[in-house]
């Protein structure tokens, strides 16, 4: 009997130990709960901040501003250290925090006279609902240094307004080139050739590529219409993204993404209608030669006569140790052609389209707001922003394609592509070409269109698909990426596409046979067996020859490929020495061999997506669909940029909306103790997406 009571009581207790964990495992999860839905507030602004499964933020508020204020605070939460920089960054600071090396971009802020501009244009070209939108982001931000006091001590002054807009000048330039330019300027010999950008490949706004791609409902088998918003960004830092989802009771409903600093997304959808860019590349920075008076330093021959460069004095506070630092004085120096940079091989004068212009944040949020083509149309006629090709997609079914740029109207007599002459007015401009004459597509009869980073005359395919071509001096790309050859030979051939396919063809891992890269492999291999291959190449040839143009993470072939064969997205960028190729087949055989044991080695063994302690193989390539751009990281090939924050958006016949969305890391961009710190990165090496929508 002793041991029936024992047991009963051994019973009871088990039974009591149950209810009390499945108490306690609901109480913790309405704490989470709790702290994943939150009101964040100050005196003028309120917003709603409420985390999904994925940490990424939806965030709803009485006005837009509201929101915005609550976008500032939850961005700050995920990554207050790539925010702190920007602003830092855009007051000319930067330095002040990370030393020398950071000078060159307070220089540049001081350069382009950002903030004489904003004292002098805020109040009249920023439109009043766009300034409180930037307060609001502006509060938010400050809110969250309010309640993490330890930031504050060592963080800036206040963030206002007018820093949001500075944000937007201040990056603008660098991402069409300018700091390209000024490498370029700054060798020991003066260049005869300057080209659009400077042809850089090594600055901090590199491997910006993008694809955006469109397909109508008579294209589709089920009467769908769906767009792909697909940019290739860096994975870190300034131009790196973040996901969020805006509401407010002013009509706001855009689910997106956007980098730090930004009040606004700039590319998503609402449930009327989403849009994507990719970077395209037209003329719109020159330079001058100025002939300095030998007499006085500061004054420029122009129309027949010297006249005086505005000349200012600024101070630039340099970090060397700890809490020491120096200050140093410099003078910054501006023409009637616009900054001047000196060198010992001369002055030189600096002409920027839009850098004057303050409404980028209006154009943006103008876009945002659209409820339909002609409200979207009118949005990018404010034609503020200065580059970035924009594919558009509706649930009316309208489709609209624009190689939107603001390209400065110039005296076809002159090599603009070449450093100009500086003592006359001939040169200068003052004028845009119109928005209406940019190349642009609505409502193609091929029911689609792609832009790739490539020329805007052959986005369906068709070469009669865009209105007539602009001169050569606007700088507007005629060549043909892998992508836009892929996208053609996918999408553009396929007569009736089911989501699956739309799916399917946007994760491509092939290169065309059009591509550069598969013709620099042919012509390397015809050159070899020509030449007579050492025995000790005749393996590793042989996979380059029999590699069938793919990158698929099991590939053999691709690593060795890929990691050998100089590519390019321009023919004219194309650096091909034979010589060259074999030294650098060398290498990688070297380097796959001592890492691998062997050459053959699978593709998703050496390219991987690195996040903490996770590594994950990934496919695809510099150049295909499924872009991937890798640096050397120790043992491995780290993933760097290329696809990252990826939507897809259809919408019905009857107006449904469906959206699915990845991030390749996650919502936390900056937090390593944070679940969202990588959570998505195992859906994004295995081309699978969130649903964001219903």
């Amino acid at each position: 009997m002793g041991s029936n009571i024992s047991g009963s009581c051994y019973k009871v207790v088990i039974r009591y130990l149950i209810r009390i964990v499945i108490s306690l495992i609901f109480l913790i999860n309405f704490i989470l709960g709790r702290q994943n839905v939150f009101t964040v507030s100050d005196s003028l602004f309120t917003a709603k901040i409420e985390r999904d499964d994925w940490g990424v933020p939806h965030i709803y508020g009485r006005r837009d501003a509201d929101v915005s204020f609550g976008l500032a605070y939850a961005h700050a939460q995920d990554d207050f250290v790539t925010l702190e920089d920007i602003v830092f960054a855009l007051r000319g600071e930067l330095a002040s925090k990370h030393g020398r090396s950071a000078a060159v971009n307070d220089y540049y802020v001081h350069l382009m006279n950002y903030w004489g501009m904003m004292e002098d244009r805020y109040e009249s070209d920023v439109a009043d609902d766009v300034k409180l939108l930037c307060e609001g982001y502006a509060a938010g931000i400050n809110k969250y240094l309010q309640d993490n006091p330890s930031l504050k001590k060592r963080s800036f002054a206040l963030v206002t307004a007018k820093d949001i807009v500075v944000g937007f000048s201040h990056r603008m330039p660098l991402m069409f080139g300018l700091d390209g330019v000024l490498k370029k300027l700054s060798k020991k010999k003066p260049p005869e050739f300057i080209g659009s950008s400077g042809d850089s490949q090594e600055g901090q706004f590199d491997m910006l590529a993008s694809n955006v791609i469109a397909v109508g409902p008579q294209r589709s088998s089920d009467g769908f219409t769906r767009l792909w918003i697909n940019t290739h960004q860096p994975w870190e830092g300034p131009v790196s993204w973040y996901e969020a989802h805006l509401v407010s009771e002013e009509g706001w409903d855009f689910y997106g993404a956007l980098f730090p600093g930004s009040p606004v997304p700039l590319i998503g959808h609402n449930t009327f209608l989403g849009w994507s860019h990719t970077v395209n590349e037209p003329d719109l920075i020159d330079v001058y030669k100025l002939t300095t008076n030998k007499l006085n330093k500061d004054q420029y021959w122009f129309e027949g006569y010297w006249k005086d460069l505005e000349v200012r004095n600024v101070d630039i506070k340099v970090k060397i140790v700890g809490p020491f630092s120096w200050t140093f004085n410099r003078a910054v120096k501006s023409s009637i052609h616009g900054p001047v940079i000196e060198f010992d091989h001369g002055s030189y004068a600096l002409r920027i389209s839009s850098v004057k212009d303050l409404r980028f944040i209006e154009q943006w949020y103008r876009m945002g707001k659209s409820k339909n083509i002609t409200e979207f149309k009118e949005a990018m006629k404010i034609h503020a922003i200065p580059m970035f090709n924009t594919g558009y997609a509706d649930r009316d079914g309208k489709l609209y394609y624009v190689y939107n740029a603001k390209i400065p109207k110039r005296d076809p007599k002159y090599d603009w592509k070449k450093i100009l002459p500086g003592e006359s007015k001939q040169t200068l401009w003052h004028e845009y070409v119109p928005y209406e004459r940019l190349p642009q597509v609505y409502d193609p009869l091929e029911g689609f269109f792609q832009n790739c980073n490539s020329s805007p005359y052959l986005a369906t395919g068709s070469r009669v698909d865009a209105s007539r071509p602009l001169p050569d001096w606007t700088g507007i790309e005629k060549h043909q990426t892998n992508r836009a050859l892929r996208s053609l030979e996918t999408f553009g051939v396929d007569p009736s596409i089911t989501r699956e396919e739309f799916f399917k063809y946007k994760f491509d891992v092939e290169y065309s046979r059009e591509s550069i890269i598969a013709g620099v492999r042919d012509r390397y291999v015809r050159e070899m067996d020509k030449k007579g291959i050492p025995e000790e190449l005749n393996r590793a040839i042989d996979l380059i020859r029999g590699w069938n143009l793919r990158t698929d993470s099991t590939n053999t072939s691709a690593a060795l490929s890929i990691l050998t064969l100089p590519n390019a997205f321009k023919p004219e960028n194309l650096k091909y020495d034979r010589d060259s190729v074999t030294t650098k087949l060398r290498e990688t055989m070297s380097y796959l061999k001592k890492r691998y044991g062997k050459i053959d080695v699978p593709l998703g063994r050496v390219v991987r997506l690195v996040r903490g302690e996770t590594s994950l193989p990934l496919s695809g390539g510099p150049g295909t669909l499924r872009a991937i751009y890798s640096k050397k990281n120790g043992k491995t090939y780290k993933a760097v940029a290329g696809d990252c924050y990826i939507q897809a958006v259809e919408w019905g016949p009857e107006g449904q909306l469906n959206a699915w969305s990845i991030h390749q890391y996650g919502s936390s961009t900056m937090d390593k103790t944070s679940p969202h710190y990588d959570d998505q990165s195992k859906s994004f090496s295995k081309h699978e997406l969130k649903v964001i929508r219903p």
